[in-house]
């Protein structure tokens, strides 16, 4: 099922992929630095086209589980990045979430932004009880933005993951639908 409309922020659209998003998806996907920590390594321009293939058509999925949207700029209209998550248990109600963006645009809020905006849709809309990411230790960019969202650290599994050659760490971090809905509450309130 296709969102009906993007997920909005104060300066972000998160929005379903078109087709052509590949040209602007691959220049981040092909810069070493952003994807030092994912667990694919650089792309070529064909992997780039054929992963937004796949992400669109996991979109039309019903039930569907994953939801991998491009974040655009709402000035400007710019795709930076991108920002998901799958729903890992239905009946657990459990997601978890994930986000890359181009090098240009990090330390700008940005990506908190737009998860913040998946988190609301995941405990609003889906009705998800538990979200759920992980991170590579030596990436501390990422864990800063799940410890941002009120994510808290509930794991670091050693070496759990072989991974371009190499045993890494993860890092674990959740969030729970009333300790995200008590956090907006706190916001609005304060």
């Amino acid at each position: 099922m296709l969102l009906t409309a993007p997920l909005t922020t104060s300066r972000l659209l998160l929005r379903e992929f078109e087709e052509e998003d590949w040209r602007a998806t691959h220049p981040y996907e092909s810069d070493p630095e952003v994807m030092r920590y994912q667990f694919h390594d650089v792309r070529t321009p064909e992997e780039s086209r054929d992963y937004i293939r796949r992400v669109r058509a996991l979109a039309l999925e019903t039930p569907r589980r994953v939801y991998d949207l491009a974040v655009v700029t709402r000035e400007g209209g710019r795709l930076i990045g991108r920002c998901g998550m799958r729903i890992t248990d239905a009946e657990q109600r459990e997601g978890t979430l994930w986000y890359i963006l181009h090098r240009s645009e990090w330390g700008r809020g940005y990506i908190t932004e737009a998860a913040g905006a998946l988190l609301d849709f995941a405990f609003g809309p889906l009705g998800l009880h538990r979200m759920f990411g992980d991170c590579d230790p030596r990436n501390p960019g990422s864990f800063r933005v799940m410890e941002k969202l009120g994510m808290r650290r509930e794991a670091h599994f050693r070496e759990n993951a072989f991974i371009k050659g190499e045993w890494c760490d993860s890092l674990i971090y959740a969030v729970l639908d009333h300790e995200w809905r008590a956090r907006a509450a706190a916001r609005v309130g304060g």
